[in-house]
Parts: C-alpha cells; structure tokens; sequence
C-alpha cells in the first residue's frame, strides 16, 4: 500500500492498492476510486458495533479491496482540517477525540477509551468516552483546523481549552481542573469553568479549529428572531 495526502484546507488521502489489499473506512469517506475497487460493508458483529456507535462512528464500515490489479481509492475529510497518517502498534496506541477516524488498514482496531477519572471525563471537554486506536497498521485520523503537536515528559503537564485536543499517546492521562482565578474568571473570562489537563509522558496532538467552535461562531452571528 502507498498513500498520499493531498489538498489544503479539505484534504484527501490517496491510497494505491496492490491487488488483493484491503482498506477500511468509515461510511460514506469514499470520495473516487478506480473501477476494479471491489465494497463489502458489514458490522463485524453485535459487540463492534456498538462499540463504534458510542464512540462517535457508524455502526457500519466499509472495506475496499483491489481486484485483479493495483487499485486506487481516495477518502474525503468531512470538515475544514487536516488528515494525519498514523502508524500504530505495540506500544504506540493512540487516543483521539470522537469521530476522528477516516480509514485504517485491516490490522487496526477501534475500540472505547473511558476516562478512568469522572471529572475529566464530564467536564474536561474531550468527553467521557473517546476512541482509542490498537491493533497493527497505519489509521488516517481527521483533525479540525491545523495540527499543532507537542511531546509531554513523563509529569509534564498541558492545559487546554474544551475541544482543542485531538490526540494523545495512550501512555498520557487526562482530567479537567477549574478556571483558576475565582468566579470572576469562571462567569465572565469566556474560557468556560473547565479545561482539559493531559499528563505525560506521550505526544499531544492539538487543533486550532474545533467543530464546535466554528459553530458557536456561526450561531453568535445569526440574527435571532
């Protein structure tokens, strides 16, 4: 498999398949291919199902494979961003905010991530569940707006505001703290009562340009009736 991320602010990824290679991808990121790329959907079963239902996914995923020769295939992103390529394996699982997967090789698995500690998980923004990448191969993730990654020491702490983290290494941990400052800085700062605080040791993956940002923007912006 070769693959090539093109485009500015709407990329999409190129994939070439050797016949007889497979690609996942979630419903509906096919944007062209060739004519020998042959679609089979299916669920995987009651329990992958669910699984991908409540960590922000369709129940359903589609996988694509070159018949009779190489084969090309490209899936679209669905927001204004970025498409990262990741290579996973033993010891290099990630945890990303929900909805971020695009495609994957057969080799890698999309499971739950639940937030061990309560307060990250109902007030640190990212939510209490997100999706956490295992297995072996190569996932294409969506980020909102551009990347911004940093590498967190082992105790190093970053504090970021809701919706702003994308990614992290499964090695990192993440809760939620207060605005500091007192209610002053929690009513009127505009920063909400909450951010996401990661611990290292691990990469972060930060986004400029959350969807939920860009859409508290549009709506302040439309009169009300």
């Amino acid at each position: 498999m070769r693959y090539e991320i093109k485009g500015g602010m709407m990329p999409v990824v190129e994939i070439v398949l050797e016949a007889g290679e497979s690609v996942n991808c979630e419903k509906g990121a096919m944007v062209w291919m060739s004519p020998n790329m042959q679609m089979q959907t299916s669920g995987g079963g009651v329990g992958k199902m669910f699984t991908r239902a409540i960590s922000g996914e369709s129940m359903f995923r589609n996988t694509y494979t070159a018949q009779g020769g190489p084969g090309l295939i490209a899936f679209g992103s669905s927001f204004v961003g970025n498409i990262m390529a990741v290579e996973i394996g033993p010891g290099k699982e990630i945890v990303c905010q929900k909805s971020a997967y695009l495609a994957s090789t057969p080799g890698v698995n999309l499971e739950i991530a639940f937030q061990k500690k309560v307060a990250g998980g109902f007030f640190g923004g990212e939510g209490f569940i997100m999706q956490r990448i295992t297995g072996q191969g190569i996932v294409f993730l969506e980020i909102d707006g551009s990347v911004v990654d940093y590498m967190l020491a082992p105790g190093q702490q970053m504090v970021i505001d809701t919706g702003y983290l994308a990614m992290m290494d499964a090695t990192c941990s993440l809760n939620a703290e207060t605005v500091k400052g007192g209610a002053m800085n929690m009513l009127f700062g505009g920063e909400g009562f909450f951010n996401t605080v990661v611990t290292g040791p691990g990469r972060i993956t930060l986004q400029t340009m959350p969807k939920s940002q860009l859409a508290a923007e549009i709506a302040s912006m439309i009169p009300s009736k």
